[in-house]
Formats: C-alpha cells, structure tokens, sequence
C-alpha cells in the first residue's frame, strides 16, 4: 500500500502552457464546486493545509500541481459549475480545464468528485458523457459519504451509475470516500499505485 511520506506543493498555473514541465505521472481531481475537492486533497495527503478550502464555491482558480513522494504530481483543477462568475470568467476557466484534460499526455487518470448526498446532476452527467467522448481516462469519486444516512447516500451512488447504462457499455471505476472520517482513501491511494504500475 503506497504511503504518502511527502507532500509538497509546486506550481499555480492559469494554462497548459504555464504547467511544470515533468515526466512523472498525474493524477488531477475536478468537480463542482462545493464537492469537497480540497478536504479530500487534504485528507489524501494527511496535510490539513495543503489545498485551500473555503465555505465559499470556486476557491481553486488556478491549476495546482503537489509533488506527492518525488514520484507524481496531485493536480487540483478548478471546479466547474461556477457560482457568482462571470460569462468570461466561465468561459476561460472552462477553456483552461478543457486544454490540460485533453493537452497533458503526463495525466494518468482524472478523479471526477461527484457529491453522493445529492441526487443525479445534469452539469456532471454532461461532463460524464464529454470525458467518455474524449477517450479521457478518469474514475469517479463520490464524496461526502459522512453526510448521509448510508442506504439514502448508496441510492444516489446507485441512481448515478444507472443513468450512465443507457449509454456506457462498461462503467467507469468508482470510488466512495469520506474527507471526514478517511473512508475509501486507502482505496484511493491503491487505485493510483495500480495505475502508475500498469503503465
């Protein structure tokens, strides 16, 4: 089981472009906002204060690039589904998601966090449907799993997965996890070990 002895954090960037120049595999977390990207973040890491988090939606604006143990890059990706942004502002973010997902051949996998208080959003069954068009490798993870009474949170998870059948032959991994009480984050870390070795 991979241990995370080191967590340091590199770079902001507001393009493909500006991203560090690297050969070590990514691993980069996207959701709305809200999710609870920067918890989990923090959790993975056993960092309270590595990702910024905030009450407020929208706080990650750049791409954030962690070197995790001198081995790989965590990516913190701005979430979509923007409260209180402007049209430009959207776009541009959108535009800069858009390029590193599609642009960085050094990302392995892309974790979508999807909120399993909640039932089916349409915002992330859309971004669903557009990663599988791309071919992008990604695994969802839903979040929050303390929030819940356990049967009520399974039946999100459960209502989310169905709604994919009716256009994925085969599902995407998916992962449960809690930033609160740690759930699933030895799952995850395992996930991102096994990918790394595959390669």
């Amino acid at each position: 089981m991979m241990r995370i002895k080191s967590a340091i954090f590199v770079s902001s960037s507001a393009s493909l472009q500006q991203c560090p120049p690297t050969r070590l595999p990514e691993f980069a977390f996207i959701g709305r906002s809200n999710v609870g990207k920067s918890s989990l973040i923090n959790m993975l890491t056993n960092n309270s204060r590595l990702a910024l988090t905030s009450s407020n939606p929208g706080k990650t604006m750049l791409i954030n690039h962690f070197l995790i143990n001198d081995e790989w890059h965590l990516v913190d990706l701005p979430g979509y589904g923007y409260a209180r942004r402007s049209k430009d502002q959207i776009e541009r973010f959108q535009r800069m998601i858009r390029t590193y997902i599609l642009g960085r051949e050094v990302m392995y996998c892309l974790f979508l966090l999807i909120d399993g208080n909640i039932p089916p959003q349409k915002i992330d069954l859309e971004f669903v449907q557009w990663l599988g068009e791309h071919e992008v490798p990604f695994a969802l993870v839903f979040t929050k799993a303390d929030k819940s009474k356990p049967l009520a949170y399974q039946r999100n998870v459960d209502a989310f997965l169905h709604m994919l059948q009716d256009t994925w032959e085969e599902l995407p991994p998916h992962l449960i996890v809690s930033a609160l009480k740690g759930t699933g984050r030895d799952e995850l870390l395992q996930f991102i070990e096994s990918a790394m070795n595959v390669e």
